[in-house]
Order: C-alpha cells, then sequence, then structure tokens
C-alpha cells in the first residue's frame, strides 16, 4: 500500500488463471484489453517455462515491450536488438451491460459540486452540479460510445478524454437512475449520496436560499478529497 492508495495483487500462476478466465468471459472494454491479450501471451510463455531459455526470455521482453509504458531504460539497455512485438487488434465490438457501466463508473467516475460567483443569482453565487467519467485519451471511441447510455458530452485534451454530464435534466433522466438501480461500490458510493443530496437541493431551487447554499457547502466540503 502506498500513500494515499491501496492495492490488489495477483501474482501466482494459479491465481492468474482465474483472472484469465474471469477476463476471457467478461472482456476488458477499454484499450487495456490490448495489455491484457499481451499479458496472457506472457503467461502462457512463462508457465511453459519458455523464459527459461535465451529465445524465450527475449520473447517475454518483446512482449513486454509492447505493454503499458514499455521497457525501462535499464532493460532497452540491456535488450538494445528487441523488437516489440506487434499488438493485437482490439475488439471493435462494445460489449456494454449496466453492471459494467456501474464498475466503471465506481472505478473512473467522480461526482463533484462547484460553488462560483454569479452576478444572475440573488445570493451571488451559483451552484453547479457535474458528473465525469475521465480515460486516457486512446480510448476516446469508447467515451463516445457513451453518451447514448448517460448522456453529457465529451471533452478531449492531448493525453486525456472525459465525458461530462452538467444538466441536471440528463443527471435525474439518465446518470442517477441507472446508480439507483445498479451501485456504486467503494467509498465512492458516499460521494456518490452527497451528489444526490446536493441534487434534490437544487431541483427544489432551495440552493438559492441562504440557508440551503450553506447546506450545499457543508456537503460539498465533506466531498471527494475532503472526506479524508
Amino acid at each position: 500500500m502506498g500513500k494515499g492508495g491501496v492495492q490488489f495483487r495477483v501474482e501466482s500462476l494459479k491465481d492468474l488463471s482465474v483472472v484469465i478466465d474471469h477476463f476471457n468471459k467478461y472482456p476488458l472494454q477499454t484499450k487495456k484489453q490490448l495489455d491484457f491479450k499481451l499479458f496472457k501471451l506472457a503467461l502462457s510463455c512463462v508457465k511453459n517455462k519458455e523464459h527459461l531459455t535465451p529465445e524465450g526470455l527475449k520473447k517475454l521482453i518483446a512482449i513486454k515491450a509492447s505493454m503499458n509504458k514499455g521497457l525501462t531504460g535499464e532493460l532497452k539497455a540491456l535488450f538494445a536488438d528487441i523488437t516489440p512485438l506487434t499488438k493485437p487488434e482490439p475488439d471493435t465490438e462494445l460489449i456494454l451491460s449496466p453492471q459494467w457501466l456501474a464498475g466503471f463508473i465506481s472505478a473512473e467516475g467522480c461526482f463533484s459540486v462547484f460553488i462560483v460567483k454569479s452576478q444572475d443569482v440573488k445570493l451571488g453565487y451559483q451552484v453547479q452540479l457535474r458528473f465525469r467519467l475521465t480515460q486516457h485519451v486512446r480510448d476516446v471511441q469508447l467515451m463516445e460510445s457513451l453518451v447514448s447510455y448517460l448522456g453529457g458530452t465529451v471533452v478531449k485534451s492531448r493525453e486525456a478524454v472525459d465525458l461530462q454530464v452538467i444538466k441536471l435534466s440528463v443527471l435525474q433522466d439518465k446518470v442517477l437512475p441507472l446508480l439507483e438501480k445498479y451501485p456504486v461500490q467503494g467509498v465512492k458510493f458516499k460521494d456518490y449520496s452527497d451528489f444526490i443530496k446536493v441534487v434534490e437541493i437544487v431541483k427544489n431551487k432551495t440552493h438559492l436560499t441562504a440557508e440551503g447554499l450553506s447546506l450545499v457547502q457543508k456537503i460539498k466540503a465533506g466531498m471527494n478529497t475532503g472526506r479524508f
């Protein structure tokens, strides 16, 4: 466990086979599926003890060179003659289910409340709600496909792509009904619960009163990083 985080690791060959079987049955939908396919090749190499031969070791290094961020500087120097393995073709068919989507949101989603200055309201402050999903820009196709499920818009930067939902009507019609039926898991459920409270306050226009705005400020202060 590192600072501010916790990891779940599977390292034994026997247990890794369980992981492989799971994702063979329930395929990954992001471009991470390419790393998974390469990982299966690497695992097969180790299981067959190919890595114990010079040729097999080079094969394993070539696989690693194509995975994630590739080889470290040290490995590049040690295996300067290695050509990275050609990456497998991605599966083009997206197999999305509400359970998968809820799990994806549990891992990558963010529920945020903003209080910004505004001359358009009597109190001088406006409450803004935002649900956001973020992925590496290589998964822009996947994120664009999620608009039909969650609404909102896709915003791209050089390295990341966000799906953002800020309209109250879209949140109420698409995002929240999904998560009511297929709940968010983990500590993020607490942020989701607080987000729901603010949605109700905004829906009832209570945030336009001093008492309501103060309550929104209190809820916001305890969400996300403010919770720890």
